[in-house]
């Protein structure tokens, strides 16, 4: 079989039927993830955490490769352009939202205003969300098309990281009492911070160069 055979099979594999191909299949199992990874959370067995952390991580994964494969192999459609960010959005928020119930994550022998300080990062990762979703609402009815920026794309993957971070170190903690266990978590409250700091980045720099959007 030569490559450009190989190529067609690969293509036809991903492309699938219509609006259901491969890309839009991996975005809806992320949706379908969500309940999963909240469940394992909460359910108490051994190693739950680490469960829920694999879940999450299955999760993040799909986000990269829908993506990749839309651009790819040319099957950007609306139905994906509509579900990509909102199970990205709906994903991570959940995942802090749950982390917040347990204040031991941010705590961390920093004291009470860490988690004070953790729910006000949550909540303008939420307001940041809510309102470039509402910026994107008003340019689609102006037939404005706005493109996603490079501190988005980064503060998305901090926003990963530290979730995946922090459930290490809550799954290690059912297991170990070591230094290094507390170490996990200050690095993971660390790309927490990076990752608010980014979101607040971002969201000031979408409302400026897009701030002709108000203005239609």
């Amino acid at each position: 079989m030569n490559e450009i055979d190989k190529e067609s099979k690969v293509y036809k594999f991903v492309a699938g039927k219509g609006v259901m191909n491969l890309p839009n299949k991996l975005t809806i199992l992320r949706v379908l993830l969500i309940p999963f990874f909240v469940l394992f959370f909460y359910l108490n067995f051994t190693a739950h955490y680490f469960v829920a952390l694999a879940v999450f991580a299955l999760a993040a994964i799909t986000d990269f490769l829908d993506g990749y494969l839309a651009r790819k192999y040319h099957l950007v459609t609306n139905l994906g352009k509509f579900l990509d960010p909102i199970a990205d959005k709906v994903l991570v928020l959940t995942a802090l939202i749950i982390l917040l119930t347990k204040p031991e994550v941010f705590t961390a022998n920093l004291g009470d205003w860490a988690l004070v300080a953790a729910g006000c990062g949550v909540a303008i990762i939420l307001a940041r969300e809510t309102i470039v979703s509402g910026f994107r609402m008003v340019a689609a009815d102006a037939g404005i098309v706005i493109a996603a920026d490079k501190i988005g794309k980064y503060k998305t993957v901090f926003q990963d990281l530290s979730v995946v971070i922090l459930l290490v170190g809550m799954a290690l903690a059912e297991l170990t009492t070591h230094l290094s266990v507390q170490i996990i978590n200050y690095v993971g409250l660390a790309f927490f911070a990076i990752s608010v700091v980014l979101t607040l980045w971002s969201g000031v720099n979408y409302i400026v160069k897009n701030i002709q959007v108000l203005k239609v």
